[in-house]
């Protein structure tokens, strides 16, 4: 199942989010928090606290495990540009674009693989069978 978070208007530049958003795309949830967690970056602060946020939901909401998810998608796409001018010289002005960022990411759960599955179930049989019953 697929999990989906945003983060809108963040103030900063989509191309310097760009960079930490594609060091963590694909990565599993634990992964890519500790990636972000030691990242220089000033954007990995933003792009963490989507992903909490976005496995916080998949946990409360969906009832998922947070062990088994990664992140499926992540983008960072420009955001409204605020319009200021800066003073140049003989009187003239220059603009200044603050630029914003509208951060989206979708988590999935990792598929399981029925022959994964097959063993883990034999395992259990077989230690169901080895403990006594009263």
């Amino acid at each position: 199942m697929e999990v989906k978070a945003k983060a809108r208007f963040i103030r900063m530049s989509p191309r310097k989010v760009r960079l930490v958003v594609d060091l963590v795309r694909g990565m599993t949830v634990k992964e890519a928090q500790s990636q972000l967690k030691f990242m220089k970056k000033a954007a990995a602060v933003p792009v963490s606290k989507l992903l909490n946020s976005a496995v916080a939901n998949a946990v409360h909401n969906f009832n998922l495990d947070a062990q088994n998810l990664y992140i499926k998608e992540i983008l960072a796409d420009g955001g409204p540009v605020l319009g200021r001018w800066r003073a140049r010289a003989f009187g003239r002005a220059a603009p200044i674009r603050k630029r914003t960022t509208h951060i989206s990411i979708t988590l999935d759960e990792k598929e399981v693989a029925p022959a994964k599955i097959a063993k883990v179930a034999k395992q259990a049989k077989k230690e169901s069978a080895k403990t006594p019953t009263n």
